[in-house]
């Protein structure tokens, strides 16, 4: 088992990370009936598809010996209705550190193909947008 989610009722859950027992709780976002105070379930999808990206670009950094520290992800989550779902992903990625070409590219790549990209459904509509520091 990865975690265990526990609903807290008042439309708020707590999430916690078995191995670590690290924790964080969703609130249901205030244009669907919630409070608005945490992460909603919907953003947590969308700021893990930048997390994941930034983690496999540091795994391939740190074999490129190329330093990613400080690098950020901005994300944009945009809803749709009938059904209700996450309808457009944009992600802003700046990087402080002056990278080469080649390794831009292998990172980029790196990216565009990690795992919770290709786990969102097709129909979700994924922006990208990188950053280089001159």
């Amino acid at each position: 088992m990865t975690s265990k989610v526990t609903y807290n009722g008042e439309l708020r859950t707590t999430c916690v990370h078995l191995k670590s027992q690290n924790e964080f709780i969703t609130d249901a976002p205030m244009d669907n009936n919630g409070k608005g105070e945490a992460f909603s379930p919907t953003d947590t999808v969308a700021t893990g598809l930048a997390s994941c990206m930034l983690t496999v670009m540091g795994i391939k950094a740190r074999d490129l010996d190329v330093d990613l520290n400080g690098a950020t992800a901005e994300v944009t989550k945009h809803m749709a209705s009938n059904p209700r779902r996450i309808s457009k992903i944009d992600v802003i990625m700046t990087f402080p550190e002056n990278i080469s070409e080649k390794n831009r590219k292998i990172l980029e790549h790196t990216a565009n193909t990690c795992p919770v990209h290709f786990s969102l459904h097709p129909d979700i509509e994924k922006v990208i947008e990188f950053h280089w520091s001159k």
